[in-house]
């Protein structure tokens, strides 16, 4: 016997629990820098819109080299890619902390966008090939909730650490952890690719160059990317300049926006994700469009919130908009990446996730905060009026996601779909 069949296999509890744990410092690496932006342009003298751009250069590492990591992810080792996706977004995150231009602070944070793509791309075919259908959308949510727990623990520590330390520092213990979990995957045993889909590991070959081009021609995968495109567009403007927006249009404290913005966060994004994710497993058993009835309708809902949360006078009533918007938007996190796999053939998982990442971040969260950040610019610093663009990219997805409900036939797409 080898070494490598020697090592023992996970059992699925564990691999979601693994990667959920690190999901959460993925998350919690990305999110500092807005919970620092403050005191991060005021320290290197950036404006605006090169604020906005360090969002920009974050998404060029994450989204240019997401589709290398897809087509490696179905081909090779996937535990050695996810090692090395961690190792180098948190050697980025804590070089951040050392940068001293704006140029140099770029560059790093295209190497954390670079390191998050490896991770992002691969970790959810490993948990797909763990699960059967019928339990695999319940995992997945759990692995996302990462996103708003993550998110929110970056938010409120990035801002604290800030507050007494300095932004620098904020950055250096968000990445130090990373630098030791990159391991704790490689002493087990590779997971066969759709053994959970009850396929034959041989059955399942490797992707060709066509197999790739073929994903644009499913109809309901592309619905699904695209009204994520639009979604993704939204949320990633808000989440960079959340914060900034409140100590601006209602004066509340860097460090109090901050640790409110944290707090939404891990409410409603917890529970948002949670809720979602099962009501929309309960939905699918009973209707095949069940999935893509929660994405529509929850992202529908939100959009009234969201414009009252930007133009409410009351600083209360505007934080309470806020927070009602998120947990509608959050809703549609497990659905929405159990339909990026399950529209895609068994053997194009980690391609059809790379593709999706590839394109809600090219049209989606790669320009949009600097587009708000440049906007505000225009409108001399009035960051109010800048987010009201926000909620019409809510509007395009909430169409797309309902177009594909009334689209889903019986049997629904993804799971019957072979190698």
């Amino acid at each position: 016997m080898t070494a490598s069949a020697a090592r023992k296999q996970l059992s699925p509890a564990w691999i979601l629990f693994i990667l959920t744990g690190l999901n959460l410092f993925n998350y919690l690496d990305r999110f500092v820098l807005s919970a620092v932006l403050t005191p991060l342009q005021k320290d290197l003298g950036l404006n605006d819109g090169q604020a906005g751009r360090l969002v920009t250069a974050f998404m060029i590492g994450y989204f240019v080299t997401s589709p290398v990591f897809g087509w490696l992810g179905d081909r090779g080792s996937r535990k050695w890619l996810i090692a090395t996706g961690i190792l180098v977004w948190s050697v980025g995150t804590v070089l951040t902390g050392f940068a001293a231009t704006f140029a140099v602070l770029i560059a790093f944070r295209v190497l954390v966008g670079v390191g998050e793509a490896s991770y992002a791309t691969i970790s959810p075919g490993l948990i797909s090939d763990s699960y059967a259908p019928a339990k695999r959308n319940n995992a997945l949510t759990i692995f996302y909730v990462a996103i708003p727990v993550g998110a929110a623990l970056g938010t409120i520590m990035g801002g604290f650490i800030a507050a007494h330390w300095g932004w620098r520092h904020a950055f250096i213990w968000a990445g130090v952890p990373g630098l030791f979990l990159a391991l704790v995957m490689l002493p087990f045993a590779e997971l066969k690719r759709g053994q959970s889909d009850g396929k034959a590991v041989a059955a399942v070959k490797k992707p060709s160059l066509r197999d790739l081009v073929n994903l644009i021609r499913i109809p309901e995968y592309v619905l699904v990317v695209l009204g994520y495109t639009a979604y993704t567009f939204a949320l990633g403007a808000f989440g960079h300049w959340g914060p900034t927006f409140l100590h601006r249009a209602h004066g509340v404290a860097v460090e109090n926006a901050a640790e409110f913005f944290g707090a939404v966060l891990v409410v409603a994004g917890l529970v948002g994700t949670l809720i979602g994710g099962f009501a929309a497993t309960a939905w699918q058993k009973r209707n095949p469009a069940g999935y893509a009835w929660t994405l529509g309708l929850s992202v529908l809902v939100a959009v009234p919130l969201a414009y009252g949360a930007f133009l409410a006078a009351s600083t209360f009533w505007s934080m309470t908009f806020l927070a009602a918007a998120m947990f509608f938007l959050f809703l549609s996190t497990g659905p929405v990446n159990t339909l990026i796999l399950e529209t895609a053939p068994l053997n194009l998982r980690a391609s059809a996730m790379a593709v999706s990442i590839f394109t809600i971040h090219l049209f989606g969260d790669m320009w949009s905060p600097e587009i708000v950040g440049r906007l505000a610019d225009s409108l001399g610093g009035n960051l109010s009026k800048a987010v009201l663009i926000l909620p019409v990219a809510l509007i395009v997805a909430a169409v797309l996601w309902l177009a594909l409900a009334l689209k889903t036939k019986r049997g629904g797409p993804g799971d019957s779909r072979s190698a």
